[in-house]
């Protein structure tokens, strides 16, 4: 008998009890989909038919989403294609309590409608009392286009050619401020620019001066440029997109702008990240001046701009909450770092695998911080385990140096040690 009449039904292979309850958790369509792929393994022989129930139940996907979650051991800590800032426990916990109905408009007390994201708002003013007025969007791109908009649309923005940059992917700030229908009034060198020469640009035309954090590249040599405190007697609003997304003064980054000390020194808005140092969710934070804040805000493109509940959840609960993965990571102690590296490497060679312990360098990563190398310690494998730990369970993703594959784990919490080791004594019995 043809084998291929053997293979079982779809609906027959759908009551099974296990693959019931998987569409309940994962939606009917994903369990379709494994179904088939077993039937047909076993139309092709490589399995049995009575096979193939098990067979699809082993290739479900642990959840419905694609994306999986990664143990960062790259050493750099905000790291863009990785997702940028790891969230907290408290933040996670807030996205969880929201993901339902919520109170995001609504005042419970009165039954009216209220501010949206107040507790959030309220959190990041709390955070930076020196701002009037604070607004959220969906990403600091968002913020500085709805600032240009806002402010400039039909008018000029004063900026230095030196901090005409590109933010990754191909985008450039001056293709983002010209998307806005401002024009660009570029000023200075690549290396030099004074207050003479934003001054020598500034007329009637001026909707105001921008003063962009060069936060991915540095120029080094013959500098100059002008600083906050100097620009603010212009006559023009002078804003400030410090990108990393410090909310006030990081002594382990002394070059870094925040978002304090810029407002302090005159400046009139400050935009920043949300998921880079300040360790939070995707978004766009706008700060400064309350009657510049609220043109933003009531401006017609804030309402495409504007966050959901998840990340008004997960940022006003980062704001308020405990120490964010990011900023453990940054000041997690090298000596402590060694010795969860000599452990780890140890572990690992007790049971066959070339692994050691070696000082390494981690960066901050997302455009922070741009040539400031952090002390760390990393666990050195060969160069072939690298491809069966990105692929592995849960997926462990490393840097190559000098054809060895190196797990940095500043950025990697402590808790996860034991992950990183059972990923790669699994991955040892794959590379043999």
């Amino acid at each position: 008998m043809d084998r291929r009449r053997r293979v079982p039904r779809t609906d027959a292979v759908l009551a099974d009890s296990r693959l019931v309850e998987a569409g309940g958790r994962l939606g009917r369509s994903v369990v379709k989909a494994a179904v088939a792929a077993a039937q047909e393994r076993a139309r092709q022989g490589e399995i049995a038919p009575e096979e193939v129930a098990d067979a699809a139940v082993t290739a479900l996907p642990a959840r419905a989403a694609s994306l999986r979650p990664v143990v960062n051991a790259t050493g750099v800590l905000i790291h863009t294609n990785l997702g940028r800032a790891p969230l907290s426990a408290a933040a996670v916990e807030a996205m969880t309590a929201a993901a339902g109905s919520a109170d995001v408009e609504f005042d419970l007390a009165t039954g009216a409608r209220s501010r949206r994201g107040r507790g959030t708002l309220e959190a990041l003013a709390g955070a930076v009392p020196v701002a009037q007025d604070v607004h959220v969007v969906n990403n600091n791109a968002a913020a500085l286009v709805l600032v240009a908009t806002a402010l400039a649309a039909g008018r000029e923005i004063v900026i230095s050619r030196g901090e005409l940059v590109e933010i990754g992917d191909g985008f450039r700030i001056p293709d983002l401020l010209a998307s806005t229908g401002a024009r660009l009034r570029e000023v200075g060198t690549t290396n030099r620019t004074s207050v003479r020469d934003y001054a020598d640009a500034v007329g009637p035309a001026t909707g105001f001066v921008l003063k962009v954090h060069p936060s991915n590249f540095r120029i080094e040599g013959f500098t100059g440029s002008a600083e906050v405190p100097e620009l603010t007697g212009l006559g023009v609003p002078v804003v400030v997109d410090i990108g990393s997304g410090l909310l006030a003064r990081e002594p382990l980054l002394p070059a870094e702008p925040d978002a304090a000390t810029m407002i302090e020194a005159g400046a009139d808005l400050v935009t920043a990240s949300g998921d880079k140092l300040l360790g939070g969710p995707q978004a766009g934070l706008l700060l400064g001046r309350c009657d510049l804040v609220e043109r933003c805000r009531r401006h017609p493109l804030a309402r495409a701009l504007r966050v959901d509940k998840l990340t008004l959840a997960a940022l006003e609960a980062t704001l308020r909450g405990p120490v964010p993965p990011v900023r453990q990571a940054l000041h997690a102690d090298p000596a402590v770092l060694e010795r969860r590296a000599a452990a780890l490497a140890g572990r690992l060679a007790g049971a066959g695998i070339d692994a050691s312990g070696v000082p390494s360098e981690a960066a901050v990563g997302g455009g922070g911080a741009p040539g400031v190398l952090l002390p760390s310690a990393a666990v050195s494998l060969p160069e072939r385990f690298a491809v069966p730990l990105r692929t592995g369970d849960p997926p462990v993703v490393g840097r190559i140096e000098g054809a060895q594959l190196l797990l940095d784990l500043r950025a990697v919490p402590p808790e996860r040690d034991d992950d990183v080791a059972r990923a790669v004594l699994a991955a040892a019995e794959v590379v043999g």
